[in-house]
């Protein structure tokens, strides 16, 4: 009987493809680096196509890897990067202008006027979309190729292209055009989304100037997707959610007050709210968490734009590391006392600042001051960014938070979780597979396509280690303080 699943996760920086098995144990993962550029300062592409040749070229990978026969995969999960935007031509699948990403700050100038000239328009977004009006999402990134692409807008009008987020441009590919779909997730990251409702808002169309023929039907994160064809063999898609949400799922965080952080590209906070939506007054996201067994949960989303990017930087910008695993000895052999703060505003800050003006810069440098206490203020930086969300997150909800479920790369890195927790002073608990997102991918898929059950899979988490906290509260108070105030001075930089 066919029972392998196979997960798919389109991230920012890379793209894996991997197996699990009956048990629903990973047995194998493949991973290549996802290439992006940056044509001018503040804009971040890829190249659609290369997406889905790497992508497949992934999945047959860790097929030979694992020695897994095609023939016996019964479904497909996808996890991916949000907010991504793809526009492709209906008839021939060609994208007509690079992957625009979610880093991607190029409409700030459109926001800035929508926000000045649109009398409340910042209130109706976050009323039906739970976000605000940002360069991250994905309206204005459309607008833009409509407006900026040559003949983009009459072919738009004419039904002749067609929109996705990165699961929709997967999908339509591997089913060959037969699917154009997306899941409540993605589609809630768009702001175009009515997250009440759970329909394309009519408004933010006319307001964006968006065609609705364009746009994929939405449905829930368990769901027959289409029918991937793969080296002769036709395989379900029963399982898409955006990278987030998959990550939350893999976690078990399933009952509200539940939290996680996912230290990827960016860091991303996402605590379970319920089936209630609850609109945050301290610059956090309400957002879908899943759409599964036919109910609605949601959830509340602090957005940190740069985590892992930084160390990326400091590899291949700075060339002060060879590997970013390099990181944790000499954070832990560096100063703890040198005052220094990095803070990687590279793409404007998210939650909870939203300015997209800010910059990014090094504060309390010395004569002493060497490549150590900067690679340790760039680890640290996550942290302090994460503590920012929760503390946000803890009085939109409410809820004490005692401890944070974390994955992600960075999240193997013991000095940071350790820094992590001591600046929180709260417990952080990270589980023995740290592949969170393409887990939860896996688990929708075969949730849905019958091959396990939920409960059985929200008991197999196991955890690898516990974070305590050791750092006294003066310390941490004071670390917190420097932390705002380097933050402060990075604020409207290019504005």
């Amino acid at each position: 009987m066919k029972q392998y699943v196979l997960a798919l996760d389109l991230g920012t920086t890379s793209l894996r493809a991997a197996i699990f098995d009956q048990k629903a144990k990973m047995i194998g993962i493949a991973q290549k680096e996802l290439k992006q550029t940056s044509p001018q300062p503040g804009w971040v592409e890829h190249d659609p196509k290369v997406m889905i040749k790497d992508q497949v070229e992934m999945i047959y990978e860790v097929l030979k890897k694992t020695k897994v026969s095609i023939s016996d995969v019964s479904a497909i999960g996808i996890s991916n990067q949000r907010e991504s935007v793809v526009v492709w031509e209906k008839r021939s699948g060609r994208p007509i202008y690079n992957c625009i990403s979610w880093q991607d700050t190029r409409t700030s100038e459109i926001c800035k006027d929508l926000k000045f000239e649109e009398e409340g328009l910042e209130a109706y977004v976050k009323e039906t979309t739970g976000l605000i009006v940002d360069p991250y999402f994905s309206a204005t990134k459309l607008q833009w190729i409509l407006d900026n692409v040559s003949g983009a807008r009459k072919k738009a009008e004419n039904g002749e292209l067609l929109f996705g987020t990165i699961d929709t441009w997967l999908i339509w590919n591997l089913t060959e055009g037969e699917s154009h779909i997306t899941d409540f997730t993605n589609a809630s990251r768009t702001m175009l989304f009515n997250i009440v409702e759970l329909k394309w808002d009519d408004e933010l169309l006319e307001k964006f100037n968006i065609p609705r023929e364009m746009l994929p039907d939405v449905t829930h994160s368990g769901y027959f997707f289409g029918t991937a064809k793969l080296a002769g063999a036709n395989i379900q898609i029963t399982g898409v959610a955006g990278d987030q949400q998959a990550s939350l799922f893999g976690q078990g965080c399933i009952e509200p007050g539940q939290a996680k952080n996912t230290y990827g590209t960016g860091c991303f906070i996402l605590m379970n709210t319920g089936e209630k939506i609850q609109y945050s007054k301290n610059g956090l996201l309400t957002t879908i968490a899943l759409g599964f067994n036919g109910k609605i949960d949601y959830a509340l989303e602090g957005s940190v734009f740069i985590a892992g990017a930084a160390v990326q930087w400091l590899r291949d910008g700075l060339k002060l590391i060879i590997s970013a695993s390099d990181t944790e000895a000499i954070a832990k052999n560096a100063n703890p006392e040198s005052g220094v703060y990095v803070v990687p505003a590279f793409a404007g800050l998210g939650a909870p600042f939203w300015d997209s003006y800010a910059r990014g810069g090094m504060f309390g440098l010395t004569r002493e001051t060497n490549q150590n206490d900067i690679i340790k203020a760039t680890l640290d930086s996550m942290a302090y960014q994460t503590r920012d969300v929760l503390q946000a997150m803890a009085a939109d909800s409410g809820l004490k938070i005692t401890h944070l479920m974390v994955d992600g790369g960075a999240s193997a890195n013991n000095y940071l979780m350790q820094f992590q927790a001591d600046i929180m002073g709260i417990l952080v608990e990270r589980p023995a597979n740290i592949e969170s997102t393409v887990t939860g991918a896996a688990y929708l898929a075969g949730i849905t396509a019958g091959i396990w059950n939920i409960d059985s899979l929200m008991n197999k988490r196991t955890i690898d280690k516990t974070f305590k906290p050791k750092m006294d509260e003066y310390t941490r108070n004071k670390l917190y303080e420097g932390w705002h105030n380097a933050v402060k001075r990075c604020m409207n930089w290019a504005r």
